[in-house]
């Protein structure tokens, strides 16, 4: 019997194959991939025709732009996917045994809140996981999800995303939302009202972007829409063209936090209040390892401290509830 084999058929793949083919699928490219597992790639594009050959399918288009899957090729990073974390989850429970945390965690913020928390978050990271690695990344709420679906995120905080059955959601807070304007006359100024908003030149972000949908959606209710003055993609150009008297903006109060010209800007809030959901989501059948645990309670206590009273009508989630896990949903926040 083959050395390796149960059942007198040699096995096809090793895990150091099935990296191989993970990274090359995800990096798009050969060469990157090479780069990011430090070896040679010829060397690495054997491994990958050899599973090819064993397998005996066409795992990788490769063209002059990089590489992408076949359709077996996406069944099998999907597959390799999971087999990958379960080795670290494996790992993770063997370290965990000798009372130390060694894992990885990639976190996915938007990039309002990336600003606010980053540099928290780390330190945070580094002072109780002293031993584990973090990468933190920042896109999109809807790109965040896809990076949950993919395995490039293990937690991801996301603005009111749409319910999906292999995404698993848990509510923090609802963010209320402020008009940001520049700071003509410092006056004080009453709640605006919703329907008041239609009129108003915005500087906002393009779809598929949480907040203008948000909007999008609030004022469709009332009949009417939002006019677009801008679309701009970046919270510091949005302020820096609003305080140039550009138009305005619909953001949370802390958006404004390190913009140096704050002081050219105000807030107003709305009435009724307009508020979108903020949660913590991670993979419905991804579990969590040891490390990436601890990593979510510490996103939920971090961002407890950063927000405090900048929450509006929210409430900012407790220490003691991230610890117990707080409710959690596959497909709808709770």
């Amino acid at each position: 019997m083959p050395a390796g084999s149960l059942t007198g058929e040699p096995l096809l793949m090793d895990l150091k194959q099935i990296e191989t083919f993970v990274r090359v699928a995800e990096v798009g490219s050969f060469s990157g991939a090479a780069r990011l597992l430090g070896v040679a790639q010829p060397a690495l594009s054997r491994q990958i025709r050899q599973l090819e050959v064993e397998l005996r399918q066409t795992l990788l288009l490769r063209d002059g732009r990089g590489a992408k899957p076949t359709e077996a090729g996406a069944l099998l990073l999907e597959h390799g996917r999971a087999i990958l974390h379960r080795l670290a989850c494996a790992r993770e429970e063997l370290a965990g045994a000798r009372g130390r945390l060694a894992g990885h965690a990639a976190i996915g913020l938007p990039p309002s809140l990336a600003r606010l928390l980053t540099v928290p978050l780390a330190r945070a990271f580094r002072e109780q996981l002293p031993e584990a690695t973090l990468t933190i990344g920042e896109g999109l709420s809807s790109a965040l999800a896809e990076g949950l679906r993919q395995g490039r995120f293990d937690l991801a905080l996301l603005y009111d995303p749409p319910p999906a059955p292999d995404i698993e959601l848990e509510r923090l807070f609802a963010e209320a939302l402020f008009l940001v304007s520049r700071n003509a006359d410092r006056k004080p100024r009453r709640a605006l009202a919703l329907a008041d908003l239609a009129r108003l030149p915005l500087v906002i972000p393009s779809r598929p972007n949480a907040v203008r949908l948000r909007i999008e959606r609030e004022l469709a209710r009332l009949g009417l829409k939002p006019t677009i003055a801008l679309e701009i993609d970046g919270v510091s150009a949005i302020l820096a063209l609003v305080a140039d008297g550009f138009g305005h903006a619909v953001l949370p109060r802390y958006a404004l936090s390190g913009f140096a010209p704050a002081r050219q800007l105000r807030i107003q809030p709305f009435s009724p209040a307009l508020t979108h959901p903020l949660v913590l989501a991670m993979h419905a059948q991804r579990q969590l390892t040891g490390t990436q645990q601890a990593a979510r309670g510490l996103i939920v206590e971090v961002l407890s401290r950063a927000l405090g009273s900048e929450l509006g009508t929210g409430q900012a989630p407790s220490a003691r509830a991230a610890r117990r896990g707080g409710p959690r949903a596959s497909g709808r926040t709770t």
